[in-house]
């Protein structure tokens, strides 16, 4: 009996937990949608969603994000590997330089800003040497930039252009600065407060061990799906393969005690730069499989968040840790991007996009909080989760800010995303040439013969739609038919399949088109009536929609300039 009663205990949480999951999901894009409609990343609509699922009214617990944090690590692990898919060859070559540059700068006048903040608040409330171990800390963490609310923005918004591509790699390589950074400090910590038994050289030793054991970790494991990928043709093995590769190298880091996101990040770095197109597809599937993870990983970022016992110290050093991330990112940006002559976009905007924080300070704070105890250990994790909420919900918000000050945002457009964006009298050939029902053989030759339309539709002496004539059907005609001079239009006409009107989804007709097996579909005024206006060439219209795709992407290309002013 007892025995029974254990295990209905055990299935009720995992049936909480499950219902948790679903309302956190559903709900977070819900909040994202109405955030959305005030113009505001969706990323904060989740956030929001999570404190208010979470602290205000309790519904997520802190022990249920405690026991959901798999699911943040894989989160994290998929952000890594599409963050890897971006970084392309090309970058590194037109931008080397300056990427470097920039990441050193603002990377280290954060550090430093943040440091001299925190020293000087925490010193008032305590002695000079937690002052100082504090600092140095906080100083190491607030390098860090959080690479999944950055992309999602980035994704979200389909920006593309210099400031994209900076973006794109400064934010991926700020965890291996901060984690250098850390080693650093925490070591200088230690020595500080008096727990200095490992040493500083097996610190950094450790730390560097973290960052290249991951960079190996990562490269094999894209050696290796690139190997198998290219030998999958089906996309659904395709991505069973991509999804389970990133699990495996997840629980390889875990268990190797390195870093998850540079370890999948490798992999996603190595799979775009040695992959072929088919291969590439696989960065696609798991960008759409992932949706309702990130979901939930930004609502359980929120949930998180613990408002309680928070006194004047934490308000004040959060403060200086904010202040100090948001003045020393964009100075440092600025001096690094003039430093290296970057674009001008580079130079105004990169500062504004690196401010957001999430999970790699959290897990650093965590880590580094064990040196340290009561009072002050508690004080340091209300300080960074404070900063990282704030940091969290302005950070979004801003990366759309300097993008499109940039002019990137909408640049990355697929041919797809265009689609949903297009009427049918967007794109219908409206100048396609008319058939009379009466008009004789020889007259629909010459027309067909001095115009370069597949379809002509037949209509009567008002404009009426009645049938259409194909190049197939005429041949057709000529193979099967003797040719006398009495045959007219209405003699070889073909029946229309399905019409369409101007003020129909292009979106809709494509799939309608697609069931039908359909090339070339008549256009008619309205639903109701049958007054013939055009014509919607099907291929004709992908070739449009693929120039279009096209041209938007050299104009983020070259437009804004992608290399030195």
């Amino acid at each position: 009996m007892v025995e029974l009663l254990a295990n209905i205990s055990i299935q009720s949480a995992e049936v909480n937990i499950i219902l948790l999951i679903g309302i956190a999901i559903f709900f977070g894009t819900v909040g994202a949608r109405i955030i959305q409609k005030l113009h505001i990343p969706q990323i904060v609509g989740y956030i929001a969603i999570g404190l208010i699922l979470g602290p205000v009214l309790g519904v997520i617990e802190r022990q249920t994000v405690g026991i959901l944090e798999p699911f943040n690590v894989f989160a994290l692990g998929l952000i890594g590997f599409l963050i890897g898919g971006e970084l392309k060859r090309d970058i590194f070559v037109k931008f080397g330089r300056q990427v470097v540059a920039i990441l050193l700068f603002e990377g280290l006048v954060a550090f430093l800003l943040v440091g001299l903040l925190s020293f000087g608040i925490v010193l008032y409330f305590f002695d000079w040497k937690t002052a100082l171990a504090v600092a140095v800390v906080f100083g190491a963490i607030c390098a860090a930039t959080d690479p999944a609310s950055t992309m999602s923005v980035l994704w979200e918004y389909k920006t593309r252009g210099p400031l994209t591509t900076m973006l794109t790699a400064i934010v991926a390589l700020d965890d291996a600065l901060a984690l250098v950074l850390y080693a650093i400090c925490v070591s200088v910590a230690g020595v500080v407060v008096g727990h200095a038994e490992a040493g500083f050289l097996y610190a950094l030793l450790s730390s560097f061990y973290e960052i290249f054991g991951s960079l190996v970790i990562g490269v094999v494991a894209g050696l290796g799906l690139n190997w198998i990928l290219k030998r999958t043709d089906n996309p659904e093995r395709v991505l069973i393969f991509s999804i389970s590769s990133a699990l495996l190298i997840i629980g390889v880091a875990i268990t190797r005690k390195l870093d998850v996101i540079i370890s999948t990040m490798a992999c996603g770095v190595t799979l775009t730069n040695v992959g072929s197109r088919k291969v590439l597809s696989s960065f696609g599937l798991v960008h759409r499989f992932s949706a309702p993870i990130y979901v939930l990983f930004f609502v359980l970022v929120g949930a998180g968040v613990k408002f309680s016992n928070m006194g004047a110290q934490v308000w004040l050093v959060a403060a200086a840790y904010v202040i100090g991330s948001v003045v020393g990112k964009t100075t440092g940006a600025w001096i690094g991007a003039t430093y290296s002559k970057a674009v001008p976009t580079i130079r105004k905007y990169l500062g504004f996009c690196l401010y957001q924080q999430g999970t790699i300070a959290i897990a650093l704070l965590i880590m580094a909080s064990g040196r340290f105890e009561g009072q002050v250990r508690d004080t340091m994790l209300s300080v960074i989760i404070t900063g990282v909420l704030v940091l969290q919900l302005i950070g979004p918000v801003l990366v759309k800010i300097g993008t499109k000050k940039a002019g990137e945002v909408g640049m990355n457009i697929t041919e797809e995303d265009l689609t949903k964006t297009y009427t049918v009298g967007d794109v219908m050939d409206a100048e396609v040439p008319v058939i009379s029902a009466g008009m004789s053989l020889n007259e629909v030759i010459r027309v067909v013969s001095t115009t370069d339309s597949f379809y002509y539709s037949v209509v009567d002496n008002d404009k009426k739609l009645i049938g259409a004539i194909t190049l197939d059907g005429i041949r057709n005609t000529f193979a099967t038919q003797e040719l006398n001079d009495w045959l007219v239009a209405l003699d070889i006409v073909e029946p229309i399949v399905a019409a369409v009107t101007p003020d129909m989804a292009l979106l809709d007709v494509f799939e309608k088109a697609k069931e039908l097996d359909a090339e070339c579909l008549p256009v008619v005024a309205s639903s109701d009536g049958d007054k013939h206006v055009g014509v919607l060439d099907i291929r004709s219209v992908h070739r449009r929609l693929s120039a279009e795709v096209l041209a938007k992407q050299k104009e983020a290309d070259s437009v804004h300039g992608l290399g030195r002013s």
